[in-house]
């Protein structure tokens, strides 16, 4: 991966981090998303340790402006980007009939309607980018991995919200990859089962 631009969110810690410094390991340089500046600040200096390049953009990615300002971030610290993974995500489990409209819809928002707006935001440029290397005879592959879980594929009890956000991006994934074949870009998901990370450890 050397010369090559990841970008994943959640990567201050557990799969997230792993994720990153995976890349890391294998020569790419990162942009990566905490929530909070700590867990960022950390995931940076052990990136950096490895000899690569990385900068953070912290905050909620559920916020709208968000995947603008991700995007935005890779392009102008490395001029493009290569990898995109869509990471960031938490439980908030209730059985149906006491889960809220709120609840319901944070899961949403963020197993969904996050990594929507991050790609959404990365089309142009990815499309752009793609155009760029056509007409100069360059053959580039991008690619996109977007996290879902088992929970997704199967269900799982008192997790109606985390459920079925991690379906629907499923169905994002499906599209996209339909969408950006195009333009050498492979759009993937995995759908994790159980992970031993501190969300997990949480439960």
């Amino acid at each position: 991966l050397e010369g090559k631009t990841a970008l994943v969110t959640g990567a201050g810690r557990g799969i997230g981090r792993a994720i990153a410094m995976k890349l890391a390991s294998e020569g790419a340089d990162l942009v990566i998303n905490d929530l909070d500046d700590a867990p960022a600040a950390e995931t940076i200096a052990a990136i950096e340790a490895l000899g690569r390049k990385a900068v953070a953009v912290t905050g909620d990615v559920t916020a709208e402006d968000f995947g603008t300002r991700f995007i935005d971030k890779a392009m102008a610290t490395f001029g493009g980007m290569d990898i995109i993974v869509n990471n960031a995500g938490y439980p908030w489990d209730a059985v149906i009939q006491k889960m809220t409209d709120e609840q319901f819809r944070a899961m949403l928002d963020v197993h969904t309607v996050a990594p929507f707006r991050i790609l959404r935001a990365a089309a142009d440029p990815i499309r752009e980018l793609a155009k760029k290397e056509k007409e100069a005879g360059v053959t580039a592959t991008r690619k996109v991995v977007n996290i879902s879980s088992i929970a997704g594929l199967y269900g799982n009890a008192g997790q109606a919200g985390y459920a079925a956000g991690k379906a629907a991006v499923i169905g994002l994934t499906r599209t996209l990859a339909k969408e950006w074949g195009r333009y050498n870009v492979t759009v993937n998901c995995v759908a994790f089962g159980l992970i031993e990370t501190r969300m997990t450890a949480e439960k």
